[in-house]
This record gives C-alpha cells, sequence and structure tokens, in this order.
C-alpha cells in the first residue's frame, strides 16, 4: 500500500542529526565537527550529501566553515531568551463580526503551488499515521458493511460514545456515553454548542487574539463578540472576563484553555477551575474547546475546565483532527445541561456522521492511541525547537516569541522599529506568507504579530522562515 509520506532526503536527516546534537551539547560552540568524509562514511552517504548537510547547517546557522580547517559550531542564541509577546488589551465592548475576505483568501492560501505558508496548523502526514486509519477503516468496512445501508443514528453510534466516555477520563471527566453527541468535527460541536445557548445579536465572550474559525461562525450565526484579554503563556484573563460579565449580558464563553489558537497559552490549573465557578455563578455557558489537550506535555494542562464543573455550565467540544485524521471530521460535545436541547437539535439537523468511520474512530481511540500521541508530543516539540531556533538565530533583536509548551502555533511579535507594512508586502511577494495578528482580532490591534503553524515542515519551510527573517531586518 502507498504511503502518503513523503521520505526525508539524506541530507537532511544528517543535518537534524548534527543539529541534535549540538542542542543537546553534545557538540558545543566552538568545537570543530568531523570532516566531511568522516560524516559520509559513519552515515553511509555520498561526499556531496554529507557537504549538502553542511551547508545546510551553514546556511541556518548552525555552523560556520573554516578554511583548510572544516566546520565549527557557532555560538547562538538561546531561544528560551526571547521575551513572550505583550498582552494587548482590547476594549470591553460588544463588536459586530464583519471580517476581512483577504483574511479568508490569505489563510487558505496553503493550496497555492510555490507558495510557502505558515497558515495550517493541522498536522501533516509525517506527523499522522495514516496507515493506521487506513487499516482502522479498512477493518470497520469489512466488519459493519450493512451499516452502509441505514442511516446513522442521529447522536452517534454507542461503540463510539462508549470509546469516547473512556477516552474523557484522560480529560478528567466521567461523563455518561448516552450524552455524548458526535459531529462533524469540533467546530460542528462549538455551532451546536453556541446555537443551543444563544440568539442571534446575543454576545459571546471570546479570547483576543482569537482563532479565525470562531470569528467565521460567529459572524454566520449573528453573533457579537467581545474580546477578553489573553496572555501568551496563561490564556485568558479571568480578572477581565468578571469585568466583562458584570457590565455585559454575556450570553457564552468560547475559550481554548490548552494550547489557545494562536497564541499556544495554557491555562493554569487554578484558572480553569475558577472558570467553572464563574460560569454557574453567572449563570453563563461555559463553550470549552479541547482540541489540543492531548497535546500537553503534562496531565494538569490535559485537565478540562469541564473536570471542575458540577452544575453543568460547560460545554465540552473535541475533535481527532488534529491527532489522527484531518479527513474523518468527526467531533464530540458534551452539552451538560443543555443536552437535551443539543440532543433536539441534532434530530432536526442530518445527524451523526457516517457510522462506518463512528467505528473506525472507535477503534483507533482504544488501541495504542497513547503511545501513538507520545510519539506525535515528541514530534512535534522536535519541530517547535528548531523553528524557535531559526526564529531566534536570524530575527532581529527585540523580536518576541511565544514559548509554548505542546502543539504547532508560534506567536511572533516583531520589534517595534519594524515597519510591519512593508514587510508583510515583501514576504508576499516573495511568496512566504504568515497571518498577521490583525486576522485574530476584529478591533485591529497586534500589528507587527504573526501566527506562525508549522502543520506543515520542509526544507521550503525552513528556508521560507529565514527569509522572513532576513526581511524582517531590512523589509525595504
Amino acid at each position: 500500500m502507498r504511503s502518503d509520506v513523503t521520505p526525508t532526503p539524506k541530507y537532511r536527516t544528517l543535518a537534524t542529526h548534527v543539529m541534535q546534537a549540538i542542542e543537546q551539547g553534545v557538540l558545543r560552540p566552538g568545537q570543530r565537527l568531523p570532516s566531511v568524509r568522516d560524516w559520509a562514511q559513519r552515515f553511509g552517504v555520498s561526499h556531496n550529501t554529507a557537504l549538502q548537510a553542511m551547508r545546510t547547517l551553514e546556511d541556518e546557522l548552525w555552523v560556520s566553515p573554516r578554511a583548510r580547517s572544516g566546520f565549527y559550531v557557532r555560538a547562538r542564541p538561546e531561544p528560551a531568551r526571547l521575551k513572550a509577546p505583550r498582552l494587548d488589551v482590547p476594549p470591553l465592548e460588544p463588536t459586530a463580526v464583519t471580517l476581512d475576505w483577504y483574511a479568508q483568501r490569505l489563510l487558505g492560501s496553503h493550496a497555492r503551488e510555490g507558495v510557502v505558508t505558515f497558515g495550517t496548523g493541522t498536522p501533516d502526514a509525517q506527523l499522522l499515521a495514516p496507515e493506521r486509519v487506513r487499516t482502522a477503516l479498512h477493518q470497520a468496512v469489512t466488519r459493519n458493511a450493512a451499516s452502509l445501508t441505514v442511516y446513522p443514528h442521529e447522536t452517534g453510534a454507542p461503540v463510539l460514545q462508549h470509546a469516547l466516555a473512556r477516552f474523557a477520563l484522560d480529560l478528567g471527566c466521567v461523563l455518561p456515553p448516552e450524552d455524548i453527541v458526535i459531529t462533524q468535527g469540533c467546530i460542528d460541536a462549538i455551532a451546536c454548542a453556541l446555537r443551543v445557548c444563544t440568539q442571534p445579536g446575543d454576545v459571546v465572550a471570546i479570547e483576543s487574539p482569537a482563532h479565525f474559525s470562531f470569528l467565521e461562525l460567529l459572524q454566520s450565526l449573528g453573533l457579537r463578540a467581545l474580546e477578553v484579554p489573553t496572555h501568551a503563556s496563561h490564556g485568558m484573563s479571568l480578572d477581565a472576563l468578571q469585568l466583562a460579565l458584570d457590565t455585559h449580558p454575556i450570553k457564552a464563553v468560547l475559550v481554548v484553555p490548552t494550547l489557545q489558537n494562536p497564541l499556544g497559552s495554557c491555562m493554569p490549573p487554578s484558572q480553569r477551575k475558577r472558570l467553572a465557578q464563574m460560569a454557574s455563578t453567572h449563570d453563563v455557558a461555559v463553550i470549552e474547546d479541547a482540541v489540543y489537550n492531548e497535546w500537553a506535555d503534562d496531565d494538569a494542562h490535559r485537565r478540562t475546565v469541564k473536570a471542575h464543573d458540577r452544575s453543568g455550565h460547560v460545554m465540552l467540544c473535541h475533535s481527532f483532527t488534529k491527532t489522527l485524521a484531518p479527513g474523518l471530521r468527526l467531533g464530540w460535545l458534551h452539552a451538560g445541561r443543555w443536552t437535551d436541547a443539543v440532543r433536539t437539535l441534532r434530530d432536526k439537523q442530518m445527524g451523526a456522521p457516517t457510522t462506518v468511520l463512528q467505528l473506525a474512530l472507535a477503534q483507533l481511540i482504544g488501541h495504542s492511541h497513547a503511545a501513538h500521541m507520545r510519539q506525535l508530543r515528541q514530534k512535534t516539540s522536535a519541530r517547535l525547537r528548531e523553528a524557535r531556533g531559526l526564529i531566534a538565530r536570524h530575527f532581529p533583536k527585540g523580536t518576541r516569541l511565544s514559548n509554548p509548551s505542546g502543539g504547532l502555533l508560534l506567536w511572533l511579535q516583531l520589534p517595534p522599529d519594524v515597519d510591519a507594512e512593508r514587510f508583510e508586502a515583501r514576504c508576499l511577494a516573495e511568496g512566504v506568507l504568515a497571518p498577521p495578528g490583525r486576522f485574530f482580532s476584529l478591533t485591529g490591534r497586534y500589528e507587527g504579530c504573526y501566527r506562525i503553524a508549522l502543520g506543515a515542515w520542509s526544507d521550503a519551510h525552513r528556508q521560507g522562515l529565514i527569509r522572513m527573517g532576513q526581511l524582517a531586518h531590512d523589509p525595504a
């Protein structure tokens, strides 16, 4: 069976090996590397391949050549020393959602040939396990062919509901399987949650900056957004949210407590408990997007706000599009006190996805999913470290950068003396795209900020990030 994964070039494998040795302190700044001939013999590659690996490391500022002496490890900036982006404070006022068509076009430009984009946070085939998914789908069709002759149950296949109830234990939640509703992805789950607790014209509190898809969804439902300041490290400011709840008729709070998109922030455990209590006190729905919880590198940040919910005010939304297969488009929702309303809504709509897909997902999350996630976290952690290292070495002094504990998103803030408009124009002209910060807000804020999404990662992306850094030094 053909694999969708493009093999890593041999020179890149060697370059990555040397890079990791430098990161781990095995090779230290100023140390002479083994000769190109030695590398070729060690890795069983040609002399030209080994030389290409060294030139790649030179281009990316890991090593430097010395005449008739070979390559030496360069002293390099420490990515961890990059300061976090500044907290911006939007006005706590509801805003009608009107989106820029150009933003929608740019965020969807990842399919354009010849364009290097950092716009997609969906993992590529190098990170996922397409063979596992193919096997599960084949077995589901073979064993349950009769399910293709009937419509799926409106709220989902019981076998998947039970599998998700077991999975939810890792999120800190004990959920009755029959109360779990299967949806067409996480955004569909969030849309269901919003429909049962709001009406057109209502106010929904969101993080600022916010996931662009949330803004699109609020616009489609005719809802108004109230942006709440959100820190690049610890998430939504609950003090600001408290003020907003005291002064505005907020019907719902839409929040991503773990590895928020676009910042990559993680709300501390104590704040998650506080948010659940605030929902009960103010009788307001909290719609929790937990799609990134599995990416967190510690149990505390995998535990949801829903785990602290004692009144049913927290609706939990999740999917496996970021961890298994985006093409499955399977999500789920536990709606708390709105469960009956969601069931009624699904009865009126098209219902759950195809049963065969649900059965395949049940098998995937029930067999070796924890091991798959451990490998996925290791791979994404390496990708984040490499990208942060490139930014630290190639972007101007004063650049600020988030330092998430997992996931595939970085939030970059250029120094204030960089002309953001000219920088973006040059990047666009050279075919390197990263969504500007203003796309993630309705207030026009976040000039000079960019979301760097690492869902796709290749030599072209490495060179694209380096080129962005060069243009930031001199955007003229």
